[in-house]
């Protein structure tokens, strides 16, 4: 019997489930597309034969790289024609735009863009020919192809799981102003279309040749006609689903959420008014995208200025399935920020004088550990330039590396108060205060700029390798204009994300691992929080392990491993008693271990949070097993994450790591909390292994048993597990 591709199981489970939900007409009509071509290999297994591609074709420039394509026609004018997933056939544009939006002095103008359209359900290409060009609006004039350039050059000295730059195309359309009062500007719109992804990446640069000053009020830098996700006669565009097959993020993500979509300020799902025969009966369907800040940026661009926009990545989706969606993003995040793949092994000391720091640091070296930052409370002032403070730090890096350690500390930005001049200035009372976490300095102010040049200098003169960012900026808007930074309110959040984003990469690119708690990741982060509640951390230790557990289950959908920290409290944190914490470390060396093994064995670092890694030569030869079961097995621990079962504390509970390019495909960790030995059958899905026929596992490492999968890629395996204990698994 044939095997079902994978493609078309997901979607027939999606329609069972939805069958169940009463909403099988609203599947059919989102999927009415064609079967993946099953003779191509799944992108999420083995994507080294999609390569990008931009060429000329009579009136169009194309872009296709196997799964995805994108046309352009070019004459008289520029617009987006045709948009295709390739892996599933799927159209998502329905009728042409701009390519672009801005707003100068008060005026909107179009870059590019075709008119003449006038059924917007749907796009034919007889049509276009019949389109005209609006003169008002920015004219195209040639495009340039080359090969796409990082826009980090990522320096690496820690272990990572991809070195390498992503590869591609990116092709770059230049147009002059069409209006008068316009003339001298010029406009870039660049696609970057990437090797090995449904990806294109869309950015916009403006530049000013003219003598006069011109205030560019709105960017909006993609426009797209998109297909409905769903039709409805009646309906609210903030109830009505919106488009699916299309996962958007931006450089412009603040605010302090663990989540992308919770920081996302760019991505906006309007209504088109020329969309006429649409179902909805008053021309609610949400199916025009526009993507732009909303409170920046109010820029004014001088002669020779330039205003880059920000950076829009557009990754196709072929499936609804949220662990296939979570995969698809993951790999993009690997690929395209191979920074955020480096993942150190570190501890988080908290230290009231300079012999604790060459203590921990030679506790480090002792147990495997490869890096120790300093934790907030530490005697580490990293705003302290002076040549005492500087000499000190360097020597103690310099001792951290003669003994291969890396060293980094915490500095606080915002969710502190400086002065009445430097801090953020409310729009609504013109005074301090009124910010997201209350009072926070404003990044243009005197004091915020030389907070920025205090770090750079001290990591220039230290030879520190890490620093963590505790409230980074959060996107406060600044009425002052006082502040040598911005001009005043309507670019004091543009001026501040330029600033933050600046020096993000510009550590990155001097090889400083920076961990934030905030979404920057695109602009040179390594890490977040995975996302907890702090104040857990002084429950007790029981509660902690299942916890942590649900927060590494839930964490890793749309984010790496390597993208996220957790925390183990070794003393006291935000409170709690002794059944709170590890230390006396000896004293709790099982629940020591398996929080090291919980994390460890999801790929997450923890901040292990307290003066010492062990006390006693059992807790060292503990830590040091930890370590190096975790280095022996570091390759597929970093690998991507299929969720198995989210800890409940009422049955086993467990992950899988998939990797088709190891020998070692996978490896499962599994958990009991329970306080009796359990025996249990589980399907463990096996497609994103690359495994096809058979499966070898080894439970630690013990005896072989080959496995035939069935024909969804599943094999039953049993185990038994003793109470409140782990397991893990490794499948070749």
């Amino acid at each position: 019997m044939k095997r079902l591709n994978i493609p078309n199981l997901r979607y027939a489970l999606a329609c069972i489930s939805l069958i169940l939900a009463g909403q099988l007409s609203n599947v059919n009509a989102q999927n009415n597309q064609s079967v993946k071509d099953t003779s191509k290999p799944d992108w999420l297994l083995n994507s080294a034969s999609y390569k990008a591609a931009i060429y000329k074709s009579d009136k169009d420039v194309i872009l296709e790289n196997g799964l995805t394509k994108r046309v352009f026609r070019i004459t008289p004018n520029v617009a987006c024609v045709d948009y295709v997933n390739l892996i599933n056939g799927r159209q998502l544009l329905r009728s042409v735009k701009a390519e672009a939006r801005l707003t100068i002095n008060g005026k909107d103008y179009e870059v590019g863009g075709l008119k003449g359209q006038k059924e917007n359900a749907y796009l034919l290409p007889e049509w276009l020919d019949r389109f005209t060009a609006d003169k008002n609006a920015f004219q195209f004039v040639s495009f340039d192809i080359k090969p796409i350039s990082p826009y980090i050059k990522w320096k690496s000295k820690f272990w990572a799981s991809n070195n390498q730059q992503p590869t591609g195309k990116m092709v770059s359309f230049l147009y002059k102003a069409g209006a008068d009062e316009l003339k001298g500007l010029t406009v870039n719109v660049n696609y970057e279309l990437y090797d090995g992804l449904p990806l294109i990446v869309k950015s916009l640069t403006v530049q000013n040749q003219s003598d006069k000053v011109s205030k560019i009020d709105r960017v909006v830098s993609e426009v797209l006609g998109m297909v409905e996700e769903q039709s409805a006669v009646v309906g609210s565009p903030e109830k009505m689903a919106k488009p699916q097959g299309i996962y958007l993020e931006t450089n412009y993500a603040f605010n302090n959420a663990m989540r992308y979509d919770l920081s996302d300020q760019t991505t906006h799902w309007k209504v088109d008014s020329t969309y006429t025969s649409q179902v909805n009966y008053d021309y609610q369907t949400p199916c025009l995208l526009e993507v732009y800040p909303d409170k920046a940026p109010g820029i004014e661009l001088e002669k020779g200025g330039v205003f880059k926009s920000v950076r829009t990545l557009e990754l196709l989706m072929d499936s609804y399935d949220r662990e296939r969606r979570g995969l698809a993003i993951r790999k993009m995040y690997n690929t395209i920020a191979p920074w955020t793949t480096a993942n150190p092994i570190f501890m988080h000391l908290v230290s009231k004088n300079d012999e604790q720091v060459r203590t921990a640091i030679d506790q480090c070296a002792a147990t495997g550990y490869e890096a120790l930052i300093l934790s907030f409370g530490s005697h580490c002032n990293m705003e302290d330039t002076s040549a005492a403070n500087i000499k000190k730090w360097k020597e103690l890096a310099d001792y951290a590396h003669s003994k291969k350690v890396f060293i980094g500390s915490y500095s606080l930005f915002s969710s502190r108060k400086i002065s009445d001049e430097d801090d953020v200035i409310s729009p609504k009372t013109g005074k301090p205060g009124g910010a997201f976490f209350g009072n926070a300095p404003c990044f243009g102010s005197k004091w915020g700029l030389s907070y920025r040049d205090k770090i750079k200098n001290f990591y220039a003169h230290t030879g520190f390798d890490i620093w963590e960012n505790d409230g980074p900026y959060p996107g406060d808007v600044c009425a002052s204009t006082a502040h040598p930074g911005h001009k005043g309110l309507e670019d004091s959040q543009w001026r501040q994300m330029e600033i933050q984003k600046d020096l993000y990469r510009s550590l990155n690119e001097k090889g400083v691992y920076i961990n934030a708690p905030d979404w920057y990741f695109l602009d040179g982060t390594h890490k977040i929080a995975i996302g907890y509640r702090e104040v857990n951390f002084s429950l007790p230790r029981a509660n902690q392990m299942i916890l942590n557990r649900q927060n590494i289950f839930d964490g890793t959908w749309e984010k790496t491993s390597s993208m996220s920290w957790g925390f183990v409290p070794l003393t006291v944190y935000q409170g709690g008693g002794a059944e709170a914490v590890l230390e006396p470390l000896n004293d709790h060396l099982k629940d020591y271990e398996q929080l090291m093994m919980q994390y460890y064995g999801a790929g997450v670092q923890a901040c292990y949070r307290g003066p010492r890694l062990y006390d006693t030569d059992a807790t060292k030869q503990t830590v040091i097993k930890v370590i190096d079961w975790y280095k022996k097995y570091r390759d597929i621990l970093n690998s991507e994450i299929i969720h198995l079962r989210r800890a409940d504390g009422r049955d086993w509970d467990g992950i899988l790591h998939v990797n088709p390019s190891l020998k070692t495909k996978g490896l499962m960790m599994l958990y009991n909390p329970s306080k009796k030995e359990i025996t249990r059958t589980i399907k463990v899905p096996l497609y994103y292994t690359g495994l096809t026929g058979t499966a070898t596992l080894k439970e630690k490492e013990g005896v072989a048993k080959k496995y035939t999968l069935n024909r969804d890629y599943e094999i039953s395996y049993t185990c038994t597990l003793k109470p409140e204990s782990y397991t893990w698994v490794q499948i070749e």
